[in-house]
C-alpha cells in the first residue's frame, strides 16, 4: 500500500482582510493562520510518514506572490524534501498567468531542480517510486480555451459548441495518456478542474480566468485507483468507485465558507483503496444577524446576542436590521467594546424603509373608509407605534376640524382623500406632527 496525502487550495497569502497586524511578529493574523494550517498538513505527512504528498493546486491568490509569501510555502514544503518525501506541486487557474501561459508561481521549483519534486504544468505520466513502491500520477493542471483549441478553430462558435469541442479534445488526450499506463502499478489521476457534479465555494468569485466544467465520466474510470482533485473549497467525496475527491482548501477564505470543515485527505492506493479526511483546527467565521424592526430595546437585543463564548477569537460579522427611528436607540461604543474577545468584527446595520412596507387591503382605493377609521386601522396594525398612537389620533382630529373649518362645503367622500388619508400612509410624517 502506498500512502498518499492529499491536500489543495492553501491561498497563502488571501484573507488578509479579516485579519489584524500582530506586533510580535509584524505579520497579519490572517497570513500566520495560513501557515499554521500548512504546517499542520506537513507535519502529518512527515510523522506518519506518507510515501507521497499531492498538492491539488492554487498555492497562492495569483501567480505573483510577494516574496514573504513566496518564501512561507517554499519554508513548508521544504521540509518534504529534508524528509525525503516525493511531492507533485499541480498547477491550477491561480498559478497560471491570467493568459493561461504555464504556472509562473510554482515552476521555480522545477528550474532550481528540487529533488523529489514534480510541477505538473501540463497533461503527462509520471511513474514515482516511492518507500512502498512506484505509483503513477497522471497530472491534469487547470485548462483553458486556449490551452486546447486554436482561435480558428473557435471562431463564430456559439459557447455551447466551444465547450464540447475542449470536452471532446481533453478526453482524446487523456485517452492517451490511459493506454500508456502500467496495470500492475497503482495510478492517481491529479487534476484542477471543475466538474459537473460539484457544488461550488468561495472559489466561485476567486477565480481568474475562465475554464470549463469536465463531466464526471472522464473522470470516473476503473483505471484509477483515486481521483486527487483541485479548485473547489468546499471537501466534497463525488464517487466511492474510483473515490473522486475534492479535499477543500485548508482555511476559510471568507464567509461564503463559514460552515465548511477544513482539511486535508490521507488515501491508501494499492490492493484496495483506503480514505480519511482529516480536519483541521482553522478559525471560526461567525455571522450574527438580528433583526431589530419589532425590538422596543434594540441595543439590549443586540448585546443579548453577542455571547463571549461564540465570538472568542472568531472573525465575526455583526448585521441587523432596524427602522430609522431607532438609529439613536443604537451605542455604538458599547458594541465595539462587546467584540473585543473576537480575532477581528465588522458591523454592518441595514436600515429598514418605512416606505416599501406593504400597504393594507382595508385602506386599498374605493374602500370607502373614513379618515378616522383608516388611521385607526393603520395603528392596530403596527405594533412600533403603539408608544405614539395616542398622539397621532390626536393630530388627525386636529387637521380634520382644521380642514372642516377652512373647507366647508367638503363631503365625508372628498374628505376621506384629504391630507389626513396621505398622511395614514406615511407614519414618518405622523410622527413630525
Amino acid at each position: 500500500m502506498v500512502k498518499i496525502l492529499h491536500l489543495s487550495d492553501v491561498h497563502l497569502g488571501s484573507g488578509f482582510a479579516h485579519g489584524r497586524l500582530n506586533p510580535a511578529t509584524g505579520l497579519n493574523t490572517r497570513f500566520e493562520d495560513f501557515v499554521a494550517s500548512l504546517s499542520r498538513c506537513i507535519d502529518r505527512a512527515i510523522t506518519e510518514p506518507v510515501d507521497l504528498v499531492l498538492f491539488g493546486g492554487d498555492a497562492f491568490p495569483d501567480a505573483t506572490p510577494p516574496p514573504l509569501v513566496q518564501e512561507a510555502f517554499a519554508n513548508q514544503f521544504h521540509r518534504l524534501v529534508a524528509a525525503e518525501i516525493p511531492t507533485v506541486l499541480l498547477v491550477g487557474n491561480h498559478d497560471q498567468h491570467s493568459q493561461g501561459q504555464g504556472g509562473a508561481s510554482l515552476c521555480i521549483y522545477r528550474t532550481l531542480g528540487v529533488p523529489g519534486f514534480i510541477v505538473g504544468d501540463r497533461l503527462e505520466t509520471h511513474r514515482i517510486q516511492t518507500n512502498n513502491g512506484p505509483v503513477q500520477v497522471i497530472t491534469l493542471p487547470w485548462l483553458t480555451r486556449s490551452a486546447l483549441l486554436t482561435r480558428p478553430e473557435t471562431e463564430g462558435l456559439p459557447l455551447a459548441e466551444v465547450n464540447q469541442l475542449l470536452i471532446n479534445r481533453l478526453a482524446v488526450a487523456l485517452e492517451g495518456e490511459v493506454r500508456q499506463l502500467d496495470p500492475e502499478v497503482p495510478t492517481v489521476l491529479l487534476a484542477h478542474l471543475m466538474t459537473d457534479t460539484a457544488r461550488y465555494g468561495a472559489e466561485r468569485f476567486l477565480a481568474v480566468g475562465k475554464g470549463f466544467t469536465v463531466p464526471m465520466s472522464l473522470l470516473a474510470r476503473s483505471c484509477f485507483d483515486y481521483v486527487a482533485l483541485g479548485h473547489v473549497h468546499k471537501h466534497q467525496i463525488l464517487c466511492n468507485d474510483p473515490p473522486v475527491v475534492y479535499p477543500g482548501s485548508i482555511e476559510r477564505v471568507d464567509f461564503g465558507e463559514e460552515a465548511e470543515a477544513k482539511g486535508y485527505v490521507l488515501v491508501d492506493v494499492g490492493g484496495g483503496t483506503k480514505m480519511e479526511f482529516c480536519s483541521l483546527p482553522v478559525r471560526p467565521f461567525q455571522t450574527l444577524k438580528v433583526d431589530l424592526v419589532q425590538a422596543d430595546d434594540p441595543q439590549a437585543v443586540l448585546l443579548k446576542v453577542i455571547q463571549p463564548k461564540v465570538i472568542q477569537d472568531a472573525i465575526v460579522r455583526l448585521i441587523y436590521t432596524l427602522r430609522a427611528d431607532q438609529l439613536d436607540q443604537i451605542d455604538t461604543a458599547a458594541l465595539n467594546q462587546a467584540l473585543s474577545s473576537a480575532h477581528s468584527y465588522t458591523i454592518h446595520p441595514e436600515l429598514v424603509s418605512q416606505l416599501a412596507r406593504p400597504r393594507l387591503p382595508e385602506l386599498g382605493v374605493g374602500t370607502g373608509i373614513n379618515p378616522l377609521e383608516a388611521l385607526e386601522t393603520y395603528l392596530n396594525n403596527r405594533e412600533d407605534l403603539k408608544n405614539i398612537a395616542a398622539a397621532m389620533r390626536s393630530a388627525a382630529q386636529n387637521l380634520l376640524a382644521a380642514d372642516r373649518e377652512a373647507w366647508p362645503d367638503f363631503t365625508e367622500e372628498t374628505e376621506a382623500s384629504s391630507s389626513v388619508q396621505v398622511l395614514v400612509e406615511d407614519s414618518d410624517q405622523l410622527r413630525l406632527l
